[in-house]
Parts: structure tokens; sequence; C-alpha cells
């Protein structure tokens, strides 16, 4: 049976009164996960500058890109990377700040968070204000290898039981995640009860080394941050997700079921997506397009799992066809809240399944990079471009830009689909999308002095 049909019978079973049989993970699907498969063709970008889609943001299409060396220390033995003695935490500050007033083009931090703020207050319908309290900021970031009680270890690709795998890395930086933290409540003024960090997929878990290191801050503010995580471990200070049946997302493919939102997210008034710099052994990439697979519900498909949607994002799909990233990145919810994009690069891992490893582009030495913008279509692009001047990120391969092309252009995307997940109409652009000039010179449209395209202000 064709998988799509699989999945259409799967989401029927329950209508039919037949007992529901859960997903089982397909040796190709593990393979693909894992990049054990025979890699698909080489990846040929697009003319480069040649930008599609609408740029948003203050300075419309603005990329930040930042990269110090010195931050990453770790000898790739003594201990673990997210170790204080291996990254250097007020260096990482520093980054985020240099992020924050360059991307806002403020004088200092606290401008740049009211004027990101009130950007998107403007822009959204809430007025002319900033950030007040009781607004809650949901935080996205990607722990898909955070599988355990133990951070660092993690449960084998397609298994749900047993003793945990050796570690494979692929985490998020307790020191990036810890710097957005202390930015909103001291720069933002933000309260500590209305950040709400966050991965709802099972079993995945937040782990010790961004919990206490939130909680140890001498403000109190910090100890009233909240996390939801979708693996249930008994750790003191996690919410388990709570489905929100009043907001689904349904996917524009009639193949994909009806999938539902965490009540916590769909209550929030604002969104940042934080996810990783890394490649994918399936989708090519994972940004922060695909973040959000850390956001769904399948009632009958799963649960809080995003497996049902593997078919819709494969980088051997061609040009111009579904991708399920844009419903996602359109939903009023999710993307239609987000505020801020950032990709945590400190130490980046080979894919998803793999270890973090140094760059050949970057003198053998760690990635050691943190970006942002306010267009998460642009960040993505400057993303995969950055990925795919890196030799040993060799699972950039197919077509892993299809969704760029697709979300730049959702109001008329190649692909034919009309796009509206939340039913609110047919999505419009939601961002900007091109190639740099090449490698070495890093220039987009804005940069070479165009009116329309990326902007990347890169501070390495």
């Amino acid at each position: 049976m064709l998988r799509r049909s699989f999945l259409r019978s799967l989401a029927a079973a329950p209508a039919a009164g037949i007992c529901h049989v859960p997903l089982i993970w397909t040796p190709e699907a593990i393979a693909q996960q894992r990049g054990m498969m025979a890699p698909p063709e080489a990846f040929h970008p697009e003319e480069a500058n040649s930008p599609i889609g609408d740029a948003k943001g203050i300075h419309p299409g603005r990329v930040v890109w930042t990269r110090d060396a010195s931050v990453t220390n770790w000898d790739g033995a003594t201990g673990h990377w997210w170790d204080d003695a291996n990254t250097n935490g007020k260096a990482v500050q520093q980054m985020t700040s240099r992020l924050l007033q360059n991307l806002t083009g403020r004088k200092n931090d606290r401008q740049a968070w009211d004027a990101l703020f009130r950007n998107f207050n403007e822009t959204h319908g809430g007025g002319r204000g900033g950030y007040r309290p009781g607004q809650r900021i949901a935080i996205k970031i990607n722990c898909n290898q955070d599988r355990s009680p133990e951070w660092g270890t993690s449960a084998p690709a397609g298994a749900r039981g047993g003793a945990p795998a050796p570690a494979l890395n692929g985490l998020p930086s307790p020191h990036a995640v810890v710097a957005l933290v202390e930015q909103l409540i001291e720069a933002g003024g933000v309260h500590g009860e209305d950040i709400l960090l966050y991965d709802a997929a099972a079993p995945r878990n937040i782990g010790e080394p961004i919990v206490s290191r939130i909680h140890a801050h001498s403000n109190p503010q910090f100890q009233a941050v909240k996390f939801l995580a979708g693996g249930d471990y008994h750790q003191a200070g996690r919410m388990l997700p709570i489905p929100d049946m009043a907001n689904p997302i349904r996917f524009s493919n009639p193949e994909v079921p009806v999938a539902y939102l965490p009540q916590q997210v769909a209550e929030a008034h604002y969104v940042i997506n934080m996810a990783l710099l890394r490649a994918h052994g399936m989708a090519g990439v994972t940004l922060i397009g695909k973040n959000h697979f850390g956001s769904v519900h399948f009632p009958h498909d799963g649960g809080w799992s995003p497996r049902t949607l593997h078919g819709y994002v494969q980088r051997t799909q061609a040009m111009g066809s579904y991708n399920c990233l844009v419903d996602l990145m359109g939903h009023r919810h999710l993307g239609g809240k987000t505020m801020l994009y950032m990709l945590d690069g400190l130490y980046t891992a080979a894919h998803n399944e793999g270890n973090v490893y140094r760059w050949q582009s970057f003198g053998d030495h760690w990635a050691s990079s943190l970006l942002a913008s306010q267009d998460g279509v642009a960040l993505d692009s400057v993303g995969l471009d950055l990925l795919h001047s890196e030799p040993r990120a060799t699972e950039v391969r197919g077509h892993p830009d299809n969704y760029l092309h697709e979300a730049a252009q959702a109001a008329k995307p190649p692909s034919g689909t009309v796009y509206n997940p939340d039913g609110s109409g047919r999505l419009a652009s939601l961002g900007v999308h091109e190639h740099w000039n090449n490698s070495e010179e890093r220039k987009y449209s804005r940069n070479l002095g165009r009116k329309q395209g990326i902007e990347l202000i890169a501070m390495v």
C-alpha cells in the first residue's frame, strides 16, 4: 500500500469503528531520518540574486548573522560542548545583543525590543503599543534529540521505549536559550510568568541544562518562566501540552489529516521561533520552517508527533510540489504570531540524528553563529545558503528549497495549492526568498543596492 493511502486508511479507521493502529516507522522512514539512504541528486539552486516574494520587517528582508569563534572552545573530548567551561555564556549574550540592535537599527537592547513589539502590533492589528504584562510569549525551541530525562541521551529513532542511546548532541544551546530569556526579561521588560519555552512533540524533553540555568538566576522573574515538553518524565517545572480542539490546522493538501496546536501556544500573544541551523536527512534542512513539527497533535495519527507530515517535506519531492511547512509557517497561531525568528548555530549537528561537527568553511572550527530576522523565509534562505556552502553538510541535497519557493509565493505558489491552514483565507506571501551571489562575498539583492530581496548584515 502506498504510504499516503496507508495514512488515509488510518485516519478513516476510527470513523469506521475499527481499532486504531499506530503508525509504524518503516525502514525507509528511519533511514531518511538518519541520513542513511542513498543521497538524492545534488542541490542546484536557481540563479543568484533573483528574489521572489514580499520582504517583511522594520527593515524589509533584513537578516543579521553574528559569528564569534571565541564563544565555542570545546576540544571535542573534555566534558560536553554545553558545559560552561566550553561555551562562553557572557559572549553569547553579547552576540544576542548585537543581533537585536542591528536587526532593528536601535542603539540599545531596550529600544530594540520595544521596536520589535511595536512593529509586530502595528502590522498585526494590535495597535501602536508594545508589550503589556499578561501578554504571553511562546518560544519554540527544537528539542528533537532531547528524548530522555537525562540531557544528552536519546531513545533510538523509531523507538519509544527501552534504554537511552548514547548522546547524539544535536541539541539546542542552553546558553543561546538563556541569553534570549535574559534579553526578554531584563531588556524587554517581559514578566517571567508570561514566557513559555516549549517543544510539544513526544517524547521530547526540555533538559536540565536549560531549565536549571534559567531557574538559578538571582532575578525572581526567571523562576516564573514556564516549560512545556511533550515527554512525561515527571520532572519538576514541566507542563504537558493540551490539544486545543478549537484551533485546527487544516492542511492544504486533502491527503493530510487535521492537526491541533497546544492550547498553551494558541493562548499566547506572541511567538518566537528559535530553530537550529542544521541539515536534515529527510528534508535537506531543518530551520525555522520545520521547527513547528514540534507544535502539532494528530488525534488519530500518533498524537503529539509530526511523523504524519514526513511524506510532505522530503527533499526528493519535485520543485513546485505542495509542502506542509507552508501551512505551519502561515497558520495564524504559529507564523502569524511570530515576532522574531532566530537560528541557533553555536554547535551545529551534521543532521537531525547526528553529532556536532566543525565547519570546514570556517577553518575547521565550530559554526559559532547566531542569526535573526523578522522574515522567516529570508532567514531560512540565508541558513540554506550557509549550509549548502559547507562541504561537511552533506545532507543538503535534492530540493531543500521547495518550501521556500512555495512560502514566498504563497498567494500563487508554483504547486497551485490554495494554502489556507486556518480557514481565514488564502495566504499572502510569507516573506522573501533568494540565494546570495556566492559563498565568498555573501551578497543578496539589497546588499547590491536593489530595492527588493534580502539584506544580510554579517558580523563575522
